[in-house]
């Protein structure tokens, strides 16, 4: 059910978390080892990155599977202090259009959903959709849930949140209505807040940098992200933990 990634460190390609290693986000989309929905991730992707220190990240996304878009060597070239990036299987319902890839941007942050809302489109969507604020709610552009739920973040990044707490105040917003899989990357290019709920989440303690993702890019180490668990990093590595 999708596979994504975020990255905080030194400026690196892209390429380096998407291309190169021997598990990286294209090999996992294509091969996933830890997927328990989906044998794949065909239904496109996308790239979010801070290519300098402007808050506004750049960002590719195609309909077109990751391992066949031509375009995907010119993203890869790129070099960037922060990445999200995600390749995606749509959810039963949702249309395979290019509205529905995360990540989705707005001002300074980018926003992935690995997982899916059960029932969004048999009223569920509605129910969260109404508890977005008017003018956000009219920006929306598609009918996905990944979207709407970052809508639903965005306003409480507004009210002052931080990033963990926006995750995890819209997995409660959820949870008032039905039940998913979420997990979540949120990142402003210097911060990142990822949940893991439903689905698998690594992380790569390598001082210096942060790396979260659905599955090990390598063989290096990494630790499993404890399931029900929201966690917070910047450049430096992790820096918090809390449990939903």
């Amino acid at each position: 059910m999708c596979r994504h990634l975020a990255y905080l460190g030194p400026r690196t390609p892209v390429g380096a978390l998407l291309v190169d290693p021997p598990h990286g986000l294209v090999a996992q989309a294509r091969e996933p080892r830890w997927q328990e929905h989906g044998s794949q991730n065909p239904d496109g992707y996308g790239v979010a990155w801070w290519a300098t220190d402007a808050d506004t990240p750049c960002r590719h996304r195609s309909t077109t599977c990751i391992w066949r878009d031509p375009r995907l060597s010119t993203v890869a070239d790129h070099r960037a202090g922060a990445v999200v990036a995600a390749a995606r299987l749509a959810s039963p319902g949702s249309p395979v259009d290019v509205t529905g890839n995360a990540p989705f941007v707005a001002g300074s942050y980018a926003w992935s959903l690995n997982g899916i809302v059960d029932g969004w489109h048999d009223g569920v969507g509605d129910a969260v959709r109404a508890r977005v604020t008017p003018a956000r709610r009219a920006g929306i552009e598609g009918v996905t849930d990944g979207e709407a739920l970052f809508a639903l973040a965005l306003d409480d990044l507004d009210r002052g949140a931080r990033p963990e707490d926006a995750v995890a105040d819209v997995i409660a917003a959820v949870d008032a209505h039905t039940t998913g899989r979420l997990n979540i990357v949120l990142s402003d290019g210097r911060h990142v807040a990822a949940s893991a709920r439903g689905n698998s989440l690594f992380a790569r303690r390598v001082e210096g940098s942060c790396l979260l993702a659905s599955e090990p890019l390598d063989d290096d180490a990494w630790e499993r992200v404890a399931d029900g668990t929201v966690v917070a990093g910047d450049a430096s590595g992790l820096t918090a933990s809390m449990r939903l």
